[in-house]
């Protein structure tokens, strides 16, 4: 979708028209996911916080004024909410770097002969230890970075979704910058495979041991998929790289749904006068 088509949605779902609300929730709700992912560090906390995001998207639809382009206003409510939110489940480990470091070394295996299962389950590996990286910086460091990273924000909307100056949003993306890039290549063998220990292959026993990946659900990818997925981690030498690698999971039926949901007149007094759409 074009930003023009974008404007003109939003322009008609501020006028009341429900398909045209629809559209725009449906529009910004991966991006709303992504963000929210990346922040919280847990699969089940980041749809909570979505629909969350959401439903502030929707309730405070008139207020945009088109001061940013209106994914950038999105970012800001969704910004706003992620750092007032309670702790995730993943957050409440109050992870350090240096504590994350050690529970990273903690149980490797030799690393075992590939196999399609265990690239998949290495996959769920890599994806889970770069999402509980994240949460080794503090909320605000990760915002900065993860807008500044992986959404490729500049610095002038950066510093405007977060309410700080550009200055100040400079320099805390830098400093996030430094200490991820300090942590990956010292221990993560995706970033440095000659000289760090912790390969994602060599988690899988203890992170299947742990609780933290269950082979029962783990995705079950075509050969092309899983011969794909092993490129890209192999191509990966710079921490953007990684982060950008995620995979994004929005159940879409699901998210369809609950985007349905959040339309249902009698909550939500945008839809009710008949008259506006």
């Amino acid at each position: 979708m074009t930003a023009e088509d974008l404007a003109e949605l939003v322009e008609r779902a501020q006028g009341g028209d429900r398909d045209a609300v629809e559209a725009v929730l449906t529009a910004v709700g991966d991006d709303v996911h992504r963000l929210a992912l990346r922040m919280t560090g847990s699969r089940d906390d980041a749809l909570d916080a979505t629909q969350e995001i959401l439903v502030k998207v929707l309730t405070r639809l008139s207020t945009f004024h088109h001061q940013a382009a209106f994914t950038t206003w999105v970012h800001r409510v969704a910004v706003n909410h992620l750092l007032d939110r309670k702790r995730s489940a993943v957050e409440r480990y109050e992870m350090t770097f240096g504590a994350f470091a050690d529970d990273l070394h903690d149980g490797l295996t030799a690393e075992p002969n590939s196999s399609p299962e265990l690239d998949v389950l290495a996959r769920e590996v890599k994806h889970g230890c770069t999402l509980a990286l994240l949460t080794c910086l503090d909320r605000q460091a990760r915002v900065a970075y993860v807008l500044g990273e992986v959404f490729d924000v500049s610095s002038r909307d950066g510093a405007w979704i977060c309410e700080i100056s550009e200055p100040a949003y400079r320099q805390r993306l830098s400093r996030a910058r430094t200490a991820v890039r300090h942590f990956v290549t010292a221990h993560c063998g995706l970033v440095s495979p000659d000289t760090a220990r912790c390969h994602c292959r060599r988690r899988v026993t203890v992170a299947v041991t742990l609780g933290r990946i269950d082979p029962a659900v783990a995705t079950n990818p075509t050969a092309a998929e899983v011969d794909a997925a092993v490129a890209e981690m192999e191509r990966l030498y710079d921490t953007a790289a990684l982060l950008r690698s995620l995979p994004d999971r929005l159940a879409p039926g699901q998210a369809a749904a609950e985007i349905r949901a959040l339309l249902t007149p009698s909550r939500y007094r945008l839809l009710t006068d008949p008259t506006r759409n």
